[in-house]
This record gives C-alpha cells, sequence and structure tokens, in this order.
C-alpha cells in the first residue's frame, strides 16, 4: 500500500473509533431526573427563573453606577 492509501486508512479508523466511543458513553449517562416541586422552587430561588428579565424602560443607563 502505498503511503497517502495508509494515512487515510488511519484517518477513517480513528474516526469510527472516536464516534464508537462516543456513542457508548452517551448511552451510559443516566438521564436527568424530574424535581419535585419543592426543589424546582429552591432552584428558582438560589439560580433565578429560567424567563427573560424585563426590557430595559426608555431612558435608563446601562452602565455602572460608580
Amino acid at each position: 500500500m502505498s503511503r497517502p492509501a495508509i494515512f487515510v486508512t488511519a484517518l477513517i479508523v480513528a474516526a469510527a473509533a472516536t464516534s464508537a466511543a462516543i456513542l457508548v458513553v452517551r448511552s451510559n449517562e443516566p438521564q436527568r431526573p424530574h424535581l419535585s416541586e419543592e426543589q424546582r422552587l429552591t432552584r428558582q430561588t438560589v439560580f433565578g427563573s429560567s424567563n427573560e428579565p424585563p426590557p430595559i424602560e426608555k431612558g435608563q443607563k446601562m452602565r455602572p453606577r460608580w
């Protein structure tokens, strides 16, 4: 075999091995458990809600007040 053919074959084998490893890792990953209502409320109070913040009012400055 020529040198370029060996190189291409090695790249194909490496790509196949990488994709197989990713599929195996993702299939073993457990599903995220559903949170209870109490846990969901606690998470919202600690990290904030997932809603977008209200729009900036007209004339409100975007720079910090030093």
